[in-house]
């Protein structure tokens, strides 16, 4: 099948090299002719496992190539929409220039037919906004929502564990369901769920998803905050919860916190939307959803502050991590970044390492100390914060290594990724988020 993707960043660079590995002939348009380049020789333009040797084997099979003219994304039968959708700047609302722009440079170039897949996440209404625009043009809109998680975006798309169409029920519609079942048929008939649904509801299908993934980690992150008032301690709480198969453990990770391009952003857009349509108190606990989540940032840094006495001028501190997750470079409201940040304006000596987003974090914060190994970071450090739970740090750091290489044993695990045990044998002061 002829493919276009059209935009391609984190989500369509994926997609486009995913789809030309199931055998499609993809072509992924975007207006940085810049990134164009480096996709063109196989570079990916941001660090995810798995996605440059797929670049490499679609464009040396010649199933994948990149374009800046959207002119080429023509006679393709399917066309991903995957640009962007940030915040409006100084709101919360979802930005949607990108999609009306790439829409109205994709129109002229639809025939009778084709199909559009929206997969953008974007306000419940924009499908059903854009769908008439689409259909004059003889073209049909479905929307497919896509569910990657940054680090593993790769398995995702050849293994989704569903996938959601959501269509006019019609008879176009109903040709291009079929039309997306076609593209996905190795999901499909490796037993991936296929549910089609409508315009709204697939568009709402991301955005609760994403509400639901962030409160239940500010959930955990709330009960941390009522196991340090209790001396209790968070990770066998999460354990217990856990249990319970309504709950389950996932994500029940207490820490400092999500961040990141997508989470943060779209459950205030989802909450500014509910807004609009009049439904406002329905998602009210998202702000608090939101709260609790930068509040725990506060007490990662509180933590830093009060291990070192309050004197925290002048202090070398060993920041563990600068992307918002590990297998990532992304530095997007990143938890990790603002914690370097909120100690390096007390006024300490911050040095951040991390294996993949240094070079982001230095475009972004220049103002921070940087090592691009972590025993440099660590060397004669007063203080040791991990805020990304990489495992160069959670599993391959023993403390006995780390002891000599900082001058004050101090771990602050801002991940609760390490063995408060272990480090306390090896000398440690050991301070955990909700732990005792």
């Amino acid at each position: 099948m002829r493919m276009s993707v059209i935009g391609c960043g984190y989500l369509g660079a994926v997609h486009a090299a995913a789809m030309a590995s199931l055998g499609h002939d993809v072509t992924g348009i975007d207006v940085d002719e810049e990134k164009i380049a480096a996709l063109m020789a196989g570079k990916a333009p941001f660090f995810e496992p798995r996605l440059p040797e797929m670049l490499e084997e679609g464009l040396a099979s010649g199933h994948l190539r990149f374009s800046s003219r959207m002119a080429d994304a023509a006679g393709a039968d399917v066309h991903f929409l995957a640009v962007g959708t940030p915040q409006i700047p100084g709101g919360h609302a979802a930005d949607l220039r990108y999609v009306d722009a790439a829409i109205d440079a994709l129109l002229p170039h639809l025939r009778r037919g084709d199909v559009v897949a929206g997969k953008s996440t974007v306000p419940v209404g924009t499908a059903g906004r854009l769908a008439p625009l689409i259909a004059a043009s003889g073209a049909t809109l479905v929307w497919n929502p896509e569910f990657l998680r940054e680090g593993w975006a790769v398995h995702d798309t050849l293994t989704p564990d569903r996938l959601v169409v959501g269509a006019e029920q019609d008879r176009d519609g109903t040709r291009a369901v079929a039309t997306l079942r076609e593209a996905y048929a190795a999901a499909v008939d490796a037993g991936t769920p296929f549910l089609v649904t409508d315009l709204a509801t697939a568009e709402l299908v991301k955005g609760a998803s994403n509400a639901f993934l962030a409160t239940k980690i500010s959930f955990i992150n709330a009960m941390a905050e009522i196991a340090e008032a209790s001396e209790a301690d968070i990770t066998l709480l999460a354990d217990a919860l856990g249990l319970d198969s309504r709950i389950g453990r996932r994500y029940l990770g207490a820490g400092i916190g999500f961040g990141g391009g997508c989470l943060p952003k779209d459950i205030r857009a989802f909450a500014a939307r509910a807004d609009e349509l009049g439904r406002g108190e329905a998602v009210g606990f998202l702000r608090e959803v939101d709260m609790i989540n930068l509040r725990r940032r506060d007490r990662a840094v509180r933590l830093v502050v009060d291990a070192l006495g309050g004197l925290v001028f002048g202090r070398r501190i060993a920041v563990l991590g600068a992307a918002f997750k590990p297998f990532s470079d992304d530095i997007r409201d990143s938890p990790a970044l603002d914690v370097a940040v909120r100690l390096r304006g007390l006024g300490a000596d911050v040095v951040v390492t991390d294996p993949a987003a240094i070079d982001n974090a230095i475009a972004a914060h220049p103002q921070l100390g940087y090592a691009r190994e972590r025993d440099d970071a660590l060397r004669d450090a007063d203080a040791v914060v991990i805020v990304t739970e990489w495992d160069e740090y959670r599993r391959e750091l023993s403390p006995e290594h780390a002891g000599g290489l900082v001058r004050g044993r101090i771990v602050i695990d801002g991940r609760n990724c390490l063995d408060p045990a272990a480090w306390r044998a090896a000398g440690w002061q050991y301070h955990g988020m909700g732990r005792r």
